[in-house]
Formats: C-alpha cells, structure tokens, sequence
C-alpha cells in the first residue's frame, strides 16, 4: 500500500515512478475523493458537536421544568443529517481503499523503465561449462539416473508436476537440509508455517486483489483459503497488526515449504521437465528491519542467495531487475540466475525483494522508535534461498560426464551419506 500522504502531497512523483512500472495512473479523481471525505468528516464532526450541546440542555431543562421535546426533534434531525454524512465516508473510505489496494509499489529511484529489455547483469560467477561430448538435457539425464519419474506424475496429478525417486529424493532433500544449515549458522530463525493461508495474507503480501485468479483456492470453505505460492506470503503476515520493539530488529526468519502455483508457464519445449511447475520446493529468507537498514539487510540477503549458489559451484549471473520486471509489490529485486546448458539460457532460482514499507502499511506492522517512541512502518524484505526445482537441472546439466553419470557438488556430500556420484541405472517398469 502506498502512503496516501505522500499521493497527496506529490501525486506527480507517484505518477511518473509507477509510469516506471508500466503504470499510467491519474490521481485527480482521488484527490477529490478525499477532499470530499474531509468535508463530510467536519461536517459530521460538526453535527455531533452541536447534538452534544443540545443533548446538554436537556437536564437543565428538566429541571426548570420546561419542555425538551423541540430538543429532541432537533436531535433527532440531525442524528439523520449525521447518519448521511457517515455513510458518504464509508462510501468514500471504501472507494479510496480499493483504489490504492490496487496500485503497486513504487520502484526505487535507480531502476530503470520497462521490462526484461532493461535488466543489467551485475554479477558473473563462473564459466560456462564446455563439453567435449554431446551432452543431454536434465529431462533425459534424470529419466536416465532415475531420479524423477514424469510418467507417473502425470498420471497421478497431471501437466506441470513431477515425482522425486530414489537418488533424486535424496538429492533434493540434501538441497534443502544444505539451505537450512546454512541459514542457522547466519543467525536466521527456522519457521515452519501452514499452506492453507486466509485471504488477509494474500492481501498483505501484494498478492491480491490483483492475482488472486493466480493461487489454488480450496472449495468449500469458509472463509475462503488458499494455498501458498511461496513461503514469503506466510512469512510477512508472521507479524501483522503488530508494533515490534526497534531493539529486536532486524527480525531474521527462514521457511521451507512447497510452492503451489496455478500459473505454471506456457510449457514451451525449451520449459518442459522441472522448469516450470505446479508444486515445487524452496527455502525463502526474510526480513523485518527499520527504514534505516533496509539496504544493508538487501544486500545481506543478496549475497547469501549467491554464497549457496557459489558453494554448489555452479556457474550463474545476477540480475538488476527493470522497474516493470519487478513485482507488484516489490520496489527492487535482484534475480540470481543458474545457467541451464541446454536451454543456453539462465533460469532464476532466486529473486531478492525489498518492498520498503509497502507491505508493512497493508499489514499494520510498525516498530516503536527508541528514541522518539512513536511507531513507524517496518521495512520488509525476502529472497529465495533457494527454490531447487531449478537447481537440479542445472547440477545434472552442468556437471554431467561423458558416460552419463552426474558429479554431486562437494556441499551436498555429507548430506548424501558420502555419495559423490549420481550413476545410471537400470530400472524395471
């Protein structure tokens, strides 16, 4: 949610930050719409006052003995003049609160207009690996390891899902016990929170009511829920409606859960297998902090996201997201993106987000500042830290020997009993 003071006062900086984003927004019918709330508040305000008075007379006149019976008649008009003023505020409050729910953050000044055109590599780590054979794609290589199974996925959920086996089980779970061993030695709390999320929370987070149509919603139930697309859609409602102490910021969480997700992709060839897909796993990092550190803890998340990667040695990019490839909520994010051999292209498996006080303003989450005492909205911020259905397609690809076996990346040893190779296998239908 922006800050409706800040529309007031320079709704032309607002305009033109949003036009950024792909956003053309004039803010003059707004404006009226809260000049006209402000005057039948007074004009409310100003009828309760004079209905108090009134209300005053009464016992006074009582007790002289007088009538109040044109008292009463008098408040009970204006009880009617004040019943019209106040619904015209509901009206109004409703009309200027759906208005700004649907507006997206702002991006930060240094972004640069539009979409994908516009994103800057800022960071290489690596080479691209060269083969000195003809090398498979992880569809093929994973069929031919055994470590997925699509065939069966398909026929017991369908498209955009697929069934870890045998050695690939293992492989994502030592990806993720990796991620959370990583981020406790950081310092980050371990949550681990439910799928099934109330509408409020897609809200907070950004999601709705714009992408609302995007999640799988549970039928029957009441009130309506759906199931997360990301851990982070839980995490930033942890704290709503609450006021945090300054001292114990920057609160530092991780979760692991499944994503689900309605929107899967297009499924074009070059997306098929692990890709894109309708469940998937990830470990998300977030944030609380003060205005003050937001940066700072942006660039933490940034290169932890990177160290796991550079860890697992493999080659990747990272990327200054364009104001409209930002998401709605977000006012920056950098993608951390592994190369995938045979796509020839980089696939993101981390995206880094501030979305400054964005998200804090739709979930009434402030922290009370030490020294004045008086609260202000936190900042929030989140990163992948790492979703894996990317990750393995590019270790398979990218550390893939000429007989077909697969080279696991020295970080995931210990967590695979020692095993260092992922070999071919036969397998019986």
């Amino acid at each position: 949610m922006l800050d409706i003071n800040l529309i007031k006062e320079n709704p032309e900086k607002v305009s033109k930050a949003l036009k950024k984003k792909g956003w053309e927004v004039d803010f003059g019918n707004l404006i009226k719409q809260i000049e006209e709330k402000n005057k039948a508040v007074k004009k409310s305000d100003d009828l309760k006052a004079e209905r108090n008075k009134l209300s005053a007379q009464v016992p006074v006149l009582k007790k002289q003995g007088k009538s109040v019976e044109t008292i009463f008649e008098d408040v009970r008009n204006i009880n009617n003049q004040i019943e019209i003023f106040d619904a015209q505020v509901k009206e109004l409050d409703t009309e200027i609160f759906e208005f700004l729910s649907a507006l997206p953050n702002m991006p930060d000044d240094d972004l640069l207009a539009g979409g994908k055109e516009n994103n800057k590599t800022i960071k290489t780590f690596g080479k691209k690996p060269e083969f000195d054979f003809k090398p498979l794609d992880h569809v093929e290589l994973c069929e031919k390891l055994g470590l997925i199974d699509y065939a069966r996925a398909a026929k017991i959920s369908g498209k955009g899902t697929w069934i870890y086996i045998g050695d690939g089980a293992r492989l994502e779970w030592a990806l993720l016990n990796f991620f959370i061993s990583e981020h406790l030695k950081d310092g980050y709390e371990f949550i681990l929170p439910p799928h099934i999320l109330n509408y409020e929370s897609g809200f907070v987070a950004g999601q709705f009511p714009k992408f609302k149509e995007d999640v799988f919603w549970l039928k029957g139930i009441e009130p309506e829920k759906f199931l997360l697309p990301t851990a982070e859609t839980a995490l930033v409602n942890f704290h709503r409606d609450e006021i945090l102490n300054e001292k114990d910021l920057p609160k530092k969480y991780f979760a692991y859960t499944p994503c689900y997700r309605c929107e899967a992709g297009s499924y074009r060839t070059e997306e098929r297998g692990m890709i894109r897909g309708h469940q998937f796993n990830k470990v998300e990092m977030f944030q609380y902090t003060t205005p003050e550190n937001s940066d700072a803890a942006f660039a933490e998340l940034v290169k932890k996201a990177e160290t796991l990667v550079e860890k697992l040695e493999l080659h990747f990019q990272t990327s200054k997201l364009a104001a409209g490839d930002c998401s709605h909520g977000m006012a920056r994010t950098y993608d951390i993106e592994v190369w995938i051999p045979s796509m020839n292209n980089y696939k993101e498996v981390s995206s880094a987000s501030n979305a400054r006080d964005y998200q804090a303003r739709r979930g009434n989450i402030k922290f009370r500042n030490t020294k004045t005492k008086k609260t202000q909205f936190c900042h929030i911020l989140n990163a992948s830290g790492l979703a894996t259905a990317r990750i393995i397609p590019s270790i398979v690809e990218q550390f893939q020997n000429e007989d077909g076996s697969v080279n696991i990346p020295s970080v995931l040893v210990p967590f695979m009993n020692g095993q260092t190779v992922l070999n071919p296998i036969k397998r019986n239908n």
